[in-house]
């Protein structure tokens, strides 16, 4: 007999080889018709798989997010069977799940592929699911495994295994499609019920694009029709809220091929919106003791060297910047803190004047690949809202939630109120990703889980999620579609101190080393912007908006009224334009309703004569009548909410 450990930390004895199937059906039948995998110790196995030992499993049904990616790496596998019966001869590449459903790379050779092809594979997957076909892991050598996809003739299949070990490669079937997979998978094919193929795009084999392009399928399947219907909606919802859509209708930033794909250019009105962000937490920071400090947009190769980030990200940098003195070579500077610690470096520092607290808005540069770069998401410049903390090890704690409660701040001031903290940690399989000490990690990784714990967060654990130098605090936050983006981050490193000797004198008259805090509430401004646009549909907080209100004259006639009108309320500080179209007063309207516009102001002879201004709030309601000092107080009082 085994010992089963269930979450609810209640313990079942079985026989040895019980399945976690077989557990959830001795549980509930109803359970077990929704189980799709099991974490087992902590690893995903496939429902059917035997349990040899004493074991703590919890059984994965569509609501966990592990369950769910099950549920979707074998809908590849579908996909994969169903190309396979329209197109033979094809080849595969990878095909996993990923955040919102799955994806496989395929060699269709000299075929022609389209989104047109997508109806015909859907219903072949449709039909094929219907088959309810069981899903049969299967353990094969490596000489087996290379003598199968050699007699296939799939290269891909062949150029992934001369990677594996042998001994722990195996094959999954499912039907007449069998394929190389670590696993695992859902019971059998039946569960899938929905299925809509998304999007085709190329994409480089192994990411080499000096390597063939293949094309890559993406897709989405739900156990219930009506869970496609939902999702439907949502992605018609997501496409009009899309930020690269709404950048530019609301001419906030653009692309130019001429300037270079991943570069942003923000626009006037885009640049007010960045500026406000920036004025907001740099009031904050100030409040709070940081200093400003403003660094170099290059650095000397030897700094990387020595931080670090050469080694473990010079090949994703742009190329080194030759000067002409032979052998000198700078780079676009790929991070700040580098830098950072060469200002703490500058003089002699005390115990007594720690913490050392350096913020910047500080644009770094990443040569990212074309086909991953996406609007203000995935950039190749960007500007992080970075600072650096110095401080005593007896001072970590307390500063860390001190960095917590600015997160928390910039958050709640934007509308961000559904989040989670996950403690990104080491991997504890491969340490050769990470610099420093077993020692100096301990220490890093306990003083974000006992802050966290101690503000009382949300948290999640997830280990390898680290930065190469220490642990961190990421701020998982959910849009109001339920979106989920890593915005926030802190982090706690005992490493770039040491690299590049960085001391302070203590009360012991001695010398001893700073622990330092990298912290950013945004991450990047690009990011972050990209981000609100879509949480709040373009329509920003009022205090946010680059103009919170537009004066609509109904006829030349009341445009001197409205330029006076305008400057009384701009010198109020409040931000806004006017429409001097000769276009009717109703076009007006529409046209500040698409910029989404939060205040508008219609001016005409009724409202001369009174001297008011007849109000207009973004969504068609009517505010009113009042007077210019009413409606500046309308919007102090919004602001100030």
């Amino acid at each position: 007999m085994i010992n089963i450990t269930l979450p609810d930390g209640s313990v079942r004895q079985y026989e040895k080889g019980i399945t976690a199937m077989q557990v959830a059906l001795s549980i509930s039948e109803g359970l077990a018709r929704n189980v799709l995998a099991a974490e087992v110790d902590g690893e995903v196995w496939d429902a059917s798989r035997a349990i040899e030992e004493d074991a703590s499993v919890k059984l994965l049904t569509w609501n966990d997010d592990k369950g769910k990616s099950t549920f979707w790496h074998s809908s590849a596998h579908l996909l994969a069977e169903a190309l396979e019966s329209l197109y033979p001869g094809i080849k595969f590449g990878i095909g996993p799940s990923i955040e919102t459903g799955f994806y496989y790379d395929v060699d269709f050779g000299d075929r022609e592929f389209s989104s047109d092809d997508f109806k015909q594979i859907e219903d072949k997957m449709l039909e094929l699911a219907k088959q309810k076909e069981i899903f049969e892991r299967k353990a094969v050598s490596k000489t087996d495994a290379l003598s199968y996809f050699t007699e296939k003739g799939d290269e891909y299949k062949l150029d992934l295994i001369k990677d594996l070990e042998d001994g722990k490669i195996t094959f999954y079937s499912q039907g007449n499609f069998t394929d190389l997979c670590r696993g695992p998978h859902i019971p059998n094919t039946g569960f899938i019920k929905a299925i809509k193929l998304t999007n085709v795009a190329g994409a480089y084999w192994r990411g080499d694009e000096t390597r063939k392009q293949l094309t890559r399928i993406y897709g989405v399947t739900f156990p219930k029709a009506s869970e496609l219907s939902d999702y439907l909606r949502f992605i018609e919802e997501a496409k009009k809220r899309d930020h690269r859509k709404l950048g530019k209708e609301l001419e906030l930033f653009a692309f130019s091929e001429k300037v270079g794909a991943g570069l942003p250019l923000w626009l006037p009105k885009g640049a007010a919106l960045r500026q406000k962000l920036q004025d907001f937490l740099q009031r904050a920071q100030l409040q709070a003791g940081y200093e400003p400090v403003i660094t170099p947009h290059i650095g000397n190769k030897q700094l990387y060297i020595t931080s670090g980030h050469y080694e473990k990200y010079g090949a994703d940098a742009f190329q080194p910047i030759h000067t002409p003195v032979e052998g000198e070579e700078f780079f676009l500077k790929p991070m700040n803190c580098p830098h950072h610690c060469e200002i703490y470096k500058t003089k002699p520092r005390s115990y007594k004047e720690l913490p050392v607290r350096f913020a910047e808005f500080g644009t770094v540069y990443r040569y990212e690949q074309s086909g991953e770069l996406h609007g203000l998401t995935r950039v190749r410049g960007f500007t992080q809202d970075d600072a650096h903390l110095f401080c005593r090890p007896d001072q970590v704690k307390e500063e860390f939630k001190k960095v917590i409660d600015l997160v928390l701040y910039v958050f709640g001031a934007l509308g961000f109120e559904d989040y989670t903290a996950q403690v990104s940690l080491r991997d504890p399989n491969n340490r050769t990703k990470y610099i420093g000490t077993d020692e100096n990690w301990a220490l890093a990784e306990n003083s974000i889980i006992e802050a966290a714990a101690e503000k009382g967060l949300n948290t999640v654990v997830e280990y390898g999620e680290a930065a190469f130098y220490g642990p961190k605090l990421d701020f998982m936050v959910k849009d109001s579609l339920g979106r989920k983006w890593q915005l926030g981050t802190i982090q706690v490193d005992y490493n770039l101190p040491e690299r590049f000797e960085l001391e302070y004198t203590g009360s012991d008259n001695q010398k001893h080393r700073p622990v330092m805090i990298h912290r950013a509430p945004f991450g990047s401004l690009e990011r972050f912007v990209a981000v609100l646009i879509e949480h709040c549909a373009g329509q920003f907080p009022l205090w946010l908006a680059p103009e919170q209100f537009i004066v609509l004259p109904v006829s030349e006639k009341y445009e001197d009224y409205a330029q006076k009108l305008l400057e009384s309320l701009n010198n109020s500080d409040i931000r806004g334009l006017i429409d001097l179209r000769d276009e009717k007063v109703g076009r007006k309207i529409r046209d500040a309703e698409v910029k989404k516009l939060p205040y508008m102001l219609i001016v005409g002879e009724k409202e001369m004569e009174s001297g008011t201004v007849s109000v207009r709030k973004h969504g068609s309601v009517d505010l009113g009548s009042m007077t210019s000092d009413e409606f500046r107080e309308v919007l102090i009082k919004e602001i100030t909410v």
